[in-house]
């Protein structure tokens, strides 16, 4: 059996952990720059709050319903999540971190476990260890789990936030509730086919025969009606290294300067560089692209990228950085507002796997110095190690008007508790 715990709205759900005064009351968390929601209460979502909204149209709503808006506190979220995953992996060897906000575990052998009971005693101890309150599905295969835990959240009052499809009348009943747009791995393009063959639910598309399925939706389609079927074909996956690394950010204002783009360019590179160091990786390209506001159509529109292919493997903030100055210094152009700026790399090899070249080398003083500056950053907060050519005032750039403190992340923004004695 497999088990999908996901988390209850859980950008909010983090910010209600330290603020209970907001629970029962609609909240929503924004992107980065304040620019739309990404996440909201149930309260939320009761008063026609639609994920995506643009913030500044639902403006008026929001203030006369009372709605508590929320910044994206990304280091609040990140630690809060890997709280309530510490928690998870009490209960079996085999997690899949699947997201910020869910996780797959593996029960195999645990057949004559209460699964039930488990359930319950992961939602009570992850609610009271972390303040988070969590949904559990339990199901033979990775994407029925998906489907138990939908009906776990969906009725609440019946299933006490814990499903088990644990019987082929379950999985029917479950399969025939679901709609085709709302299972696991069925994207728009595909739900929109399917909708037009008549295929209405996900117990419809098991109904399909194989050579339909997998002529019209590959490999991967096919997969999934096995899944649905009860037949197990996906695994949880091997946390893998990923392939390329983007640190991209649009910007609070227009800039025409190419030392203003300069310096945000140098920041991401650096960014991809710490990246790197963490999944102990070296790039061997890295792209830079700019573009302009699109939505200005009053202005001049201009967008370039370049892939500048290294001399060698590094995964050092001074040589990354300097070799986006290059490529940047080839695509930049006069007489245009830049909005936006992204660092991308790529190639990947091991660090320990360090190819040696003929007539260029990284600076191997460079790996001992970035330890330095990755653990001189870790320990005293963010950036507190910049290059010259970064902007020293400043460790980010977003409009985060709403952000609330950094509660177990830093020293300074923890809660104070004013005691009587």
């Amino acid at each position: 059996m497999f088990a999908l715990v996901d988390c209850n709205n859980f950008y909010a759900s983090c910010e209600r952990v330290f603020r209970p005064d907001l629970v029962g009351k609609p909240v929503v968390v924004l992107s980065n720059n304040d620019g739309c929601v990404i996440a909201r209460s149930n309260e939320a979502k009761a008063i026609g709050v639609p994920m995506g909204a643009p913030a500044f149209q639902y403006k008026g709503l929001f203030e006369r319903n009372q709605v508590q808006v929320f910044s994206s506190n990304f280091a609040l979220y990140g630690d809060m999540s890997n709280r309530v995953m510490e928690v998870l992996g009490n209960y079996c060897n085999d997690m899949e971190i699947y997201s910020i906000d869910e996780a797959f575990l593996d029960f195999k052998g645990y057949e004559n476990f209460d699964l039930g009971e488990t359930g319950l005693k992961m939602k009570k101890q992850v609610l009271q260890w972390t303040g988070i309150p969590i949904s559990v599905g339990f199901a033979p295969t990775k994407a029925l789990s998906k489907v138990a835990n939908r009906i776990a959240k969906k009725f609440p009052e019946r299933t006490k936030g814990v499903y088990l499809i644990d019987s082929e009348e379950k999985r029917i009943k479950a399969l025939k509730w679901l709609k085709i747009e709302d299972v696991w791995g069925i994207g728009r393009r595909h739900a929109k086919r399917l909708q037009y063959q008549g295929i209405k639910t996900a117990y419809d598309f098991t109904q399909l025969s194989d050579s339909w399925v997998r002529k019209h939706m590959t490999v991967v389609g096919l997969r999934l009606k096995h899944e649905l079927l009860g037949i197990p074909t996906l695994q949880l996956d091997e946390v893998q290294p990923k392939q390329n690394i983007a640190t991209t950010r649009t910007f609070e204002k227009n800039y025409t300067e190419f030392a203003e783009v300069k310096e945000r360019v140098v920041s991401f590179a650096v960014s991809c560089a710490e990246k790197l160091r963490k999944q102990n990786s070296c790039c061997n390209s890295i792209m830079v692209f700019i573009h302009t506001n699109g939505h200005r159509e009053d202005l001049p529109q201009y967008s370039q990228n370049i892939v500048v292919k290294l001399p060698f493997a590094t995964n050092s903030g001074i040589e990354l950085a300097k070799f986006a100055i290059q490529g940047l210094e080839k695509i930049f152009k006069k007489g245009f507002a830049y909005k936006k700026a992204g660092v991308i790399v790529m190639d990947f090899t091991p660090e320990i796997n360090h190819q040696l070249t003929l007539f260029s080398e990284r600076n191997t003083k460079h790996i001992s110095l970035m330890k330095v500056i990755d653990k001189i950053n870790t320990n005293w907060g963010q950036q507190k190690v910049r290059l010259a050519s970064q902007d020293m005032g400043r460790v980010w750039k977003m409009n985060q008007e709403k952000l609330s403190p950094r509660y177990t992340t830093s020293l300074d923004e923890i809660i104070e508790i004013k005691c009587r004695i």
